[in-house]
């Protein structure tokens, strides 16, 4: 009981990170994730007092400088301009946020379970992922427990409701949608590559339930959720062994087990929209292109036709080409497009220095952690993707790949934690 109650805190403490909220008795500038970031902070310097040395992250190295290029031609950009909009010309400080957050996500997993490696990351995330839909619909459900949660949790959960869109505990739009994404690549990921997850049938049938949640419910939260989900299933197809010419007995039970959960979905959720009139309004959003493509002979959404018609707004004049306006806040050129207001507030030279950046960072593991190389690709690939609808970063993932003391695990450590419990 005792150690659940100890995973159950991690998990708590992973999804501030993953999910930043705010509380309403704090002051609004202040989230879970710079509250982590300062623990991260106390943790370092007990380390460097401890070691009486400097710890430094020679990998971060790189990273930094380019992250600080980027800000200064933000910066550069604003004074130019004579605006005050910062947005982006202090990333180099939100960088620096994420990663001492990431490393105090990782100093509490040493402590309760002895390391921090990607095979305990991915089983939290899609832990943290399944609860998150599981309390959206809650919310949505139950008016009481919406009260509970908007009394203590600052979100901006009154434009979440007066767009009348599902949301979680700091889960909600597109922000949602790139986290979910990359857990369903992370989930497939260690399904794939891990022996020890694909050996353990209990592993198999978490990760799946979590996964099929995710799918169907998260894209509820967030369509953004479906582009990870279609790069999700191609990634399993393609290195899950069962496309081989000698398949292995357990790519064959994988390949049932998720064959097996996937039709389980298909029920539960055809049921449901004949029998809810709530799950059936939540699924005609979730997956309205299928639904047009069916009724209407057209893969089309509301929020695509918008975003081809109305949001592809672009300079009109070479130096904002160049070096951007400065101005990125409220909406002010009325564009989600992550392409077109990063060139509009930084220019081509500040968007391909950020560009430059994921790159860099998804080549690095790539080359860096061989057994995962496609995940990275396909991060890299979901990076640009997503600026096609938001302009956001990943960068917070990567944050923590780099406080983990392991990716590829060739047995597991039995005496430090018993897997199968989680």
């Amino acid at each position: 009981m005792f150690r659940f109650i100890l995973y159950l805190m991690i998990g708590i403490i992973i999804s501030f990170y993953f999910f930043p909220i705010g509380f309403t008795f704090l002051p609004s500038s202040i989230n879970t994730k710079m509250l982590l970031a300062l623990m991260g902070i106390v943790f370092l310097v007990y380390e460097c007092i401890k070691k009486e040395s400097v710890i430094l992250n020679r990998k971060l190295v790189m990273p930094i400088a380019i992250a600080a290029v980027f800000s200064l031609i933000c910066a550069i950009s604003t004074d130019i301009n004579n605006t005050r909009d910062y947005s982006y010309a202090n990333y180099i400080f939100s960088f620096l946020v994420w990663i001492s957050g990431a490393y105090a996500v990782c100093v509490a997993m040493k402590w309760v379970h002895g390391e921090a490696s990607f095979r305990l990351l991915t089983y939290y995330l899609a832990g943290i992922c399944f609860s998150q839909c599981i309390l959206a619909l809650l919310i949505n459900n139950i008016p009481a427990f919406q009260i509970f949660v908007d009394s203590i949790v600052s979100q901006g959960q009154e434009f979440f409701q007066e767009v009348d869109r599902l949301y979680g505990i700091g889960a909600a739009l597109d922000s949602a949608g790139v986290r979910f994404s990359l857990v369903l690549v992370m989930i497939v990921a260690l399904l794939n590559n891990d022996q020890f997850t694909r050996s353990n049938s209990v592993a198999i049938i978490l990760l799946l339930l979590s996964f099929f949640t995710i799918a169907v419910i998260g894209n509820a939260i967030s369509r953004t959720t479906i582009i990870g989900l279609g790069c999700a299933v191609a990634y399993f197809l393609f290195s899950s062994g069962l496309l081989s010419l000698f398949i292995k007995r357990e790519s064959v039970k994988l390949g049932v087990w998720f064959g097996g959960f996937m039709l389980l979905a298909v029920f539960i959720s055809v049921y449901m929209y004949n029998y809810s009139h709530d799950f059936n309004k939540l699924m005609r959003f979730a997956f309205e292109g299928f639904f047009n493509w069916v009724e209407k002979g057209e893969w089309t959404t509301s929020s695509t036709q918008k975003l081809s018609r109305e949001m592809w707004i672009w300079p009109e004049d070479q130096s904002t080409w160049l070096i951007g306006s400065g101005l990125f806040d409220n909406f002010v050129y009325s564009t989600d497009i992550g392409y077109c207001r990063f060139v509009l507030y930084c220019g081509l030279i500040g968007f391909s220095v950020f560009a430059i950046l994921f790159v860099y960072l998804g080549a690095f593991f790539l080359f860096e952690v061989y057994e995962y190389r496609l995940m990275f690709f396909i991060f890299i690939v979901l990076t640009f993707v997503i600026w096609l609808k938001v302009a956001t970063d990943i960068f917070f993932i990567y944050a923590l790949f780099f406080c983990l003391d392991s990716f590829v695990e060739k047995t597991p450590k039995p005496k430090l934690v018993d897997e199968n419990r989680l």
